[in-house]
């Protein structure tokens, strides 16, 4: 079965050819520690939280290699606004029918949610001939609206990044709208957090781009992107003005008020990627993050995290960056996530070496690749398990793996040397 993304009553059919992936992913997180966790593990890998969103394997359109941005941008919204749906409802979820259920008010409160908390894309419910429009209609549209919206001035480097990683906000704000009715008050709170955090946004930016206390030509063109930005206030615009010719400190940047977790994740890797966006980490950027870390409440650990799924990120899709490797050179971010990542597993050698001495035929094949070659199969079989093995560390629960990325020779040289015989 295909679709075409291009095409009117493209979600419905999208939504029978995704079913078994949906339902493969709300499984997969059931035992997650918390559902923003969960939210996490689906919005990292697919570049949603970062502005670069991708698509790293089949949509099941009848031509992926064809779809414009648009259509693909609509696709990964789609299946990221379902993802997020069904994470939160485990507890109300028994059967298929239950399941079922759960993604079609999903669809249809796509449609009530930008109406309300984004009354600038609502869309009729009914046609100009008096016809009540289905819930898939209406969410089709909107989310072709709110793409295009997005997609307006997208050649420039800067402004392209900071409309796309509000798509996130969307994504979240979606959840935590569905949690509490659609009341006009809460409506209006959504709409004013929204605003709110669409700011500080600008300064989490803002201060990581001038860490280095250098205004770049890229540093200019983000300051004219936001006095443009038709969602920015009078006062907004002259606020951004004053940042940029003074700088801000990370404590004037107004966190989240209810603490969240993602939200802090979403702040902290958006200012790693800015300042890594143009060119090397320099130290004093470095201590830029870790400032910003410990303001945020987070521990230095998060902040290794942070950079590996970030570095982890560009190099599962290194071809699909151009704009973000244009600074970089894959030997030198391969080498330091490798030896960060090295570094992690050191750490927990002792929780890998004893999950490893579970798998007899995986011990079997680590024996045998010390000193022989191993087929095509034997070696997709040791990378597959090797990696399941690394995800028992609880940092690599949350921060996937680059499985494409992560070949067996990199994975046999940062495992600690004589791991087995130590633990």
């Amino acid at each position: 079965m295909s679709f075409n993304p291009g095409q009117k009553g493209w979600l419905a059919e999208y939504l029978e050819f995704r079913k078994t992936e949906f339902l493969s992913f709300f499984e997969s997180t059931a035992e997650d520690s918390h559902p923003e966790h969960s939210l996490y593990r689906l919005l990292q890998p697919n570049g949603m939280m970062y502005g670069y969103p991708v698509i790293s394997k089949s949509t099941g359109s009848n031509n992926d290699a064809a779809l414009t941005e648009l259509n693909r941008m609509k696709v990964l919204m789609a299946e990221s606004l379902i993802n997020g749906s069904l994470i939160l409802h485990h507890q109300e979820i028994n059967n298929e029918d239950d399941f079922s259920d759960v993604i079609l008010k999903t669809i249809y409160n796509i449609g009530e949610f930008y109406k309300k908390i984004y009354p600038e894309l609502a869309i009729a419910s009914r046609t100009l001939f008096g016809r009540k429009k289905s819930p898939l209609e209406i969410a089709e549209r909107v989310l072709e609206k709110r793409i295009l919206m997005r997609m307006k001035n997208s050649e420039d480097f800067w402004m392209s990044f900071f409309n796309n990683s509000l798509l996130f906000l969307d994504i979240y704000f979606f959840g935590q709208w569905i949690h509490t009715g659609s009341e006009e008050e809460v409506a209006e709170f959504f709409k004013q957090e929204k605003e709110a955090l669409r700011f500080s946004v600008i300064k989490v930016i803002s201060a990581a781009a001038h860490a280095n206390q250098i205004i770049e030509e890229e540093e200019q063109s983000l300051f004219n992107h936001f006095l443009t930005s038709s969602h920015l206030t009078p006062p907004q615009k002259k606020e951004a003005k004053q940042i940029f010719q003074d700088g801000v400190d990370v404590h004037d940047i107004a966190l989240p008020t209810h603490n969240s977790w993602i939200l802090k994740k979403y702040f902290l890797e958006l200012a790693i990627l800015t300042v890594w966006s143009d060119h090397q980490l320099e130290e004093s950027e470095y201590q830029f993050l870790t400032k910003f870390t410990e303001v945020l409440g987070f521990f230095a650990e998060d902040l290794d995290n942070s950079l590996l799924a970030v570095e982890g990120f560009v190099l599962e899709h290194w071809e699909q960056l151009e704009k973000l490797r244009k600074e970089h050179t894959y030997a030198n971010v391969s080498n330091q996530y490798l030896a960060r990542i090295k570094k992690m597993v050191e750490k927990n050698a002792r929780r890998i070496a004893k999950e490893m001495k579970t798998k007899s035929r995986m011990v079997e094949l680590l024996s045998k690749a010390s000193s022989e070659l191993l087929s095509d199969e034997e070696s997709n079989e040791l990378k597959t398990d090797l990696i399941q093995v690394l995800k028992t560390v609880p940092t690599f629960v949350i921060v996937g793996l680059p499985s494409t990325y992560l070949s067996l020779p990199m994975l046999l040289k940062i495992l600690p040397v004589n791991l087995m015989n130590d633990y």
